[in-house]
């Protein structure tokens, strides 16, 4: 029998207006210590970014959230902080910031596997 993983995750989300404070959910990250485990997905609908009534451009939001994913996978072309260990890029991933991209404060969870609860929070949560 699979013992219980202890994981955390955050929902990213797209502030188009950062003085509005609105936002909608593009994303999930999750994490896991013991597992050595973060993983970064994300979903951002052409069409209701267009409804937006925004200044900001698709393939500029799309950019920074491929090095988003960058950072979290380890890839050095994410930069200096791609370097760090798995528990320090999932801080500075979910820190509080106001910008266009951001996440939500992180929740925690039991999980026998992983990727299953990852999918199915991405589902209910993004898509």
């Amino acid at each position: 029998m699979q013992e219980d993983k202890i994981y955390e995750y955050a929902v990213i989300r797209l502030v188009p207006k950062v003085e509005r404070e609105e936002f909608f959910n593009i994303g999930l990250v999750m994490f896991s210590k013991k597992e050595k485990f973060i993983r970064v997905e994300f979903y951002l609908c052409p069409d209701k970014f267009k409804l937006m009534h925004s200044k900001l451009d698709y393939e500029d939001v799309i950019q920074n959230l491929q090095s988003f994913q960058k950072i979290a996978n380890g890839d050095k072309s994410g930069g200096p902080i791609a370097l760090f260990e798995i528990p320090e890029r999932f801080r500075w991933l979910t820190a509080v910031r106001s910008a266009v991209i951001q996440t939500s404060r992180p929740h925690p969870g039991k999980s026998k596997d992983l990727n299953i609860t990852f999918d199915k929070l991405f589902e209910e949560l993004v898509k």
